[in-house]
């Protein structure tokens, strides 16, 4: 099948004749974007229009990053991306004008992150507000105040984002695989700096580092989205041409790093769960010829179920993940391959079949099927991730900071070319045993209860991630109701969601299609009642393994060949089993519609339910179980749920051994009555949105469930009842070097409950994931004491759930974030909000809903949530007039009615005392 990713252009040639706009350089297009030069200054500019959604995304990247960093500067380049939030010249907490406090008023998703080579500033924003954030970019750019009374507080929050990390056994043995494997380049120094480095450095070397880096000519701007080129290039031209060039040299990295001359090895013992084993072998830089063979090369060893990796030690119940990944990075850095251990496994065991597949593929080399699928899921993803203007704009960053933008355009003609001799060429050259670093990390047992943990990162997150000003979750998602209801932010002259998209029954399915702008690209995601509440009498493992074998094979089709078509296709699918139902999400392009859509309802219907392939997965749940095990998070957020609810209650998790030895003890025969009784087109819907063709969706649809029969209806569940009185429960994990917080009651309202629009707008005003929310303001903002910190209503779709405060502690600093949170706690419920700040966010939460619209998952995500919620689609338009409509005293009406600050409960997850005091 001919794919249609194409490139988006080809070099365009600039004569002389062709004018520069005034006061630019235009040095050349490619593709949709045009490159220029501020001539007063050297700023580099990209611009590429987009007039899909009413939204753009402004991005400056500086050339400097944890690569500019020497010994007693490590984390310089982080921590200073913090203090540029904390005020410039004109833009200050003291004239009322600070940078995010001005950002929330109007909406804007704004954040920063710091990586090896390069640190980037972005503002997502409604597109009538450019000037703006070019005005707030300019005056940080060489305005910034750097005051000691700011570094000390945001120094504090920055150790506890790296105590975060710590408390992840992956990033630990990643920091120390790349502390071992780098011994002169900067390289060897995590990104976000060693701790005695961010607690000691001076507030003058932290300016000197700014004065160093911080100028035009270092930095290159990136506009993306609704605007009008002649109109932005006058609003930069005005904002940044009164800024000097530096005065210096902006200075170069020119270490490198001496030969390797044998294999090194680390090993790190910490207590946990689960065994890793991570290979780390020296690799060219992004811009060497042998990059793209090498990323052909990752994903044949570790992407999907056709993988070299999988084959070798997940389908052989050697390892619950394995993965690998070629870092893109401007200096000669690491091709790394990582695997976590399946129960009964030894370190020595999977680090052997690691290598043997490394030397499999040096000895034999890979098919062209291999290379062909490889290349198809890379140029897939290379088009999903032009899916709104951030995603663009984040897209080239990371070519900017390696030295050539273009390289976003150039890499899928890169990929195409990559053969079966250039991959096995590129495995001889590279993964030889001498230039390897080998990392174990060994859990130790801990003193202390086990109890239910979250969701571990992503197997693919394994490489040093960047770090980020805040938590990269959008603060959209703390805004009432935000991922449903997310239409009609300019008012009336916005595009109407409902009017837009089309819904209808196919056999029973509740269908709902909406056509954008984006080409090639379609998401989908929906849902079917089939979750845990439909679980048989004392199993509560039961829905979660009928999720799990759903992608083992169908009646037709074996697991290899399900993922085979998925993989060829570049196409993403993945099942999660729920309280109440399955969830299935998915990407594909246009051309592909109709054989994943076949596809899914395939899996849905018809899964093979093989007895060897059930085998595999109950040890597979129980080794990705105990990997989550790791996380403070969900240990302290299921010992939270326990608190909250009773048991029986839809939202009551079970405890971990319970969950483990249910696992255990089930049958196929039960996963197979299970999926009988539950799986069918009743009370099943799917959202589609992208580039579509609603003739394919109908005729597949159609044609894949004719004769489909059977599905469930969601039943009613008594509320659960407040706490008698407040108390604190302790979970013990020694070892962990950051507590997790979580604070709250039972709701007793559904998302559709009268109350609900009111508190959860409150509630948005005392702990959304923006800054000018109370909790961050002050918790964070002005006391240092954590990362993160926020508050929402949460487990409210299909019944009752819970208002909660959830945020991260160091352990040192427990009891004041604990007496801050509470203080803050307090005053909530006693006093309400302020007419002022119900007007100040009134503005924040609609403006934030352009952003929200401009990609099609956010899209996707409205509409189903909708529909799950019990509303008719209309209301993703009518939304923001019920914001708008809002009074100070509904709010606090609502306040005072459904929270109790003194019948809380408090639970506390990490290296906590017992008695939790």
């Amino acid at each position: 099948m001919k794919r249609l990713i194409t490139l988006l252009g080809t070099v365009l040639p600039l004569f002389a004749a062709t004018p520069s706009p005034e006061g630019f350089q235009l040095l050349r297009r490619e593709g949709s974007v045009t490159e220029y030069r501020l001539t007063a200054n050297d700023l580099g500019v990209l611009l590429m229009e987009d007039h899909s959604a009413p939204v753009l995304t402004l991005m400056i990247t500086y050339r400097v990053g944890s690569r500019n960093e020497v010994t007693g500067t490590t984390g310089a380049t982080h921590l200073l991306e913090h203090l540029m939030f904390k005020g410039s010249k004109n833009f200050h907490a003291g004239n009322g004008r600070g940078f995010d406090t001005v950002m929330d008023a109007i909406g804007g998703i704004n954040n920063a992150t710091t990586s090896n080579d390069r640190t980037n500033y972005f503002e997502n924003l409604p597109s009538d507000q450019l000037d703006l954030a070019l005005e707030l970019e300019a005056d940080r750019m060489r305005g910034l105040l750097l005051r000691e009374e700011d570094r000390q507080p945001e120094m504090t929050v920055v150790r506890n984002e790296f105590e975060r990390d710590e408390n992840d056994p992956v990033s630990a043995l990643t920091k120390e695989l790349f502390g071992t494997a780098y011994l002169a380049h900067p390289y060897h120094h995590p990104v976000i700096g060693w701790r005695s480095d961010i607690e000691k450095v001076s507030i003058a070397k932290l300016r000197a580092f700014y004065d160093t880096f911080y100028w035009p000519n270092n930095a290159t701007l990136t506009l993306i989205g609704d605007f009008k080129s002649d109109a932005a290039l006058a609003l930069i031209r005005r904002r940044f041409s009164g800024i000097p060039r530096s005065p210096q040299p902006i200075p170069e990295v020119y270490t490198e790093e001496p030969a390797q001359t044998g294999q090194r090895r680390v090993t790190v013992r910490r207590p946990g769960e689960v065994g890793v084993v991570a290979l780390g072998y020296k690799a060219p830089s992004a811009t060497h010829g042998d990059h793209a063979a090498l990323e052909v090369l990752a994903a044949i060893l570790g992407e999907g179920k056709t993988s070299r990796l999988y084959r070798a030690l997940i389908d052989t119940n050697l390892a619950i993940s394995a993965d690998a990944g070629q870092e893109f990075l401007r200096d000669p850095n690491l091709f790394l391959i990582l695997s976590m251990l399946a129960p009964g496994a030894t370190h020595a065991q999977v680090e052997a079949a690691l290598v043997g597949e490394v030397e499999k593929i040096k000895r034999d080399g890979v098919t062209p099927e291999e290379v062909s699928r490889a290349v198809n899921k890379l140029l897939a993803r290379n088009a999903y991730a032009r899916d709104g203007s951030y995603a663009i704009a984040s897209q080239i960053n990371e070519p900017i900071a390696v030295g050539d933008w273009s390289l976003y355009f150039r890499a899928p003609a890169a990929l195409r070319k990559v053969t079966p001799l250039d991959v096995l060429r590129a495995a001889q050259t590279y993964f030889l045993e001498s230039q390897s670093t080998v990392g174990w990390f060994i859990p130790e047992a801990a003193a202390g209860p086990r109890t239910s943990a979250t969701a571990g990162r992503s197997p693919h997150a394994f490489a040093r991630a960047a770090h980020y000003y805040r938590d990269p979750a959008s603060p959209v998602d703390r805004l009432p109701a935000a991922s449903a209801s997310v239409a009609n932010a300019g008012g009336a002259n916005a595009t109407q969601v409902a009017a837009r998209a089309h819904r209808r029954a196919i056999n029973g399915i509740d269908v709902v299609s909406l056509g954008t702008g984006i080409k090639d690209v379609v998401t989908f995601r929906g849902s079917l009642n089939a979750g845990d509440i439909f679980n048989p009498p004392g199993n509560p493992a039961v829905a979660d393994l009928a999720a799990a074998m759903l992608d083992q094979g169908t009646v037709t089709r074996d697991k290899f060949e399900v993922s085979g078509v998925l993989e060829q296709a570049g196409a993403t699918l993945t099942f999660n089993a729920g309280s109440h139902t399955l969830t299935f999400s998915g990407k594909c392009l246009r051309a592909d519609l109709a054989t994943v859509l076949g596809l899914l309802v395939e899996q849905l219907r018809a899964p093979r339910f093989d007895p060897a392939e059930f085998d595999k997965v109950k040890k597979q749940v129980i080794g990705a179980y105990q990997r989550r095990m790791e996380e403070t998070d969900f240990r302290g957020g299921n010992a939270f749920a326990r608190a909250v609810f009773p048991k029986g209650h839809p939202n009551h998790p079970p405890a971990d051994e319970a969950y483990l030895a249910a696992v255990e003890a089930a049958t196929l025969a039960e996963v197979k009555a299970f999926h009988t009784a539950t799986y069918g087109p009743q009370g099943a819907r799917i959202v589609l949105v992208g580039d579509l063709d609603e003739t394919v969706i109908d005729q597949t649809l159609s044609a894949a469930t004719s004769g489909w029969t059977g599905g469930q209806l969601l039943p009613e569940n008594p509320a659960a009842s407040l706490p008698a009185q407040g108390r604190l429960e302790p979970v013990a994990m020694p070892g962990k070097t950051s507590v997790s917080v979580f604070i709250g009651e039972p709701s007793g309202l559904r998302h559709r409950d009268p109350d609900h629009l009111a508190l959860s707008t409150g509630t948005a005003i005392l702990g959304s994931g923006f800054f000018s929310a109370r909790l961050l303001a002050t918790v964070r903002g002005q006391e240092g004491l954590t990362y993160g910190i926020g508050a929402a209503l949460n487990a409210d779709t299909y019944s009752d759930g819970y208002w909660g405060i959830s945020g991260t502690f160091a352990p040192e600093l427990l009891a004041r974030g604990l007496a801050s949170t509470r203080r803050e706690l307090e005053r909530f419920v006693r006093d309400g909000v302020t007419a002022a700040e119900l007007a100040t966010f009134k503005g924040t939460i609609i403006g934030s809903y352009k952003v929200a619209l401009s990609t099609t998952d956010g899209l996707a995500g409205a509409l189903l949530n909708a529909l799950q919620r019990g509303h008719e689609l209309a209301y993703v338009d009518t939304y923001p007039d019920r914001i708008r409509r809002l009074t100070v005293e509904q709010i606090n009406a609502a306040i005072k009615k459904h929270l109790h600050a003194d019948r809380m409960i408090t639970v506390t997850a990490g290296s906590v005392p017992e008695s939790g005091k």
